[in-house]
This record gives C-alpha cells, structure tokens and sequence, in this order.
C-alpha cells in the first residue's frame, strides 16, 4: 500500500513539525493523520533542527545555513573584486603603452 503524493507548503510542514515536537505525540498517528510516511516526518523534523525558520525553501531553492550564505556572499564579492582588477590592469596597460604617449591632451 503506497500512499498518494502530497504536496505541503511551508507553513503546513512547519504546523505539522511542530506538532511532532510535542511531547507524548505519537508520530505513526501523526503522520496517517496527514497522510504522509512517517521517515518524511523524521526528514522534516531534521531538517526544521538544522536550519529552523529557513527550512522547506520551496520552489527549487537550496537550504543553507546562515554561514553558508555568508560564505557565498564573500565568493560573489571576491568575483567582482577579481574582475575589477583585471580590468585595472588593462587599462593601465594600455594607457601606459609606449604607443599611447600624448593619450590625455
């Protein structure tokens, strides 16, 4: 017996994660209650552990921590340094090339 697949939105899943963390809940109940399986259960209670609020993204978008984040933060800023000082460098190699001598007259 499979059951039918459903889809939950993220407040749904955080109702029924939060439900799950009441103490005395039976989760097999839990989860015939909503129709799903009771690892899915176990999946979204570490996920909602690991990453609370931020959980369930939805839509395609990846789960990442607040660090995680940071991190790609930095990677795209250092990109655009990166990118701004080989751009500097030609520049400079142009306009101090020996065929470029009266250039700002």
């Amino acid at each position: 017996m499979s059951l039918q697949r459903r889809k939950f939105s993220k407040e749904q899943k955080l109702e029924i994660v939060n439900q799950s963390m009441e103490p005395g809940t039976d989760l097999e109940a839990l989860a015939s209650q909503y129709k799903v399986h009771v690892n899915t259960l176990y999946k979204w209670r570490r996920e909602y552990l690991k990453y609370e609020q931020a959980s369930f993204p939805g839509h395609g978008h990846k789960l990442v921590s607040a660090e995680e984040q940071e991190i790609a933060r930095l990677k795209q800023q250092l990109k655009e340094v990166e990118l701004e000082k080989e751009i500097l460098k030609k520049a400079l190699g142009i306009f101090s090339s020996p065929d470029r001598k009266n250039l700002l007259l």
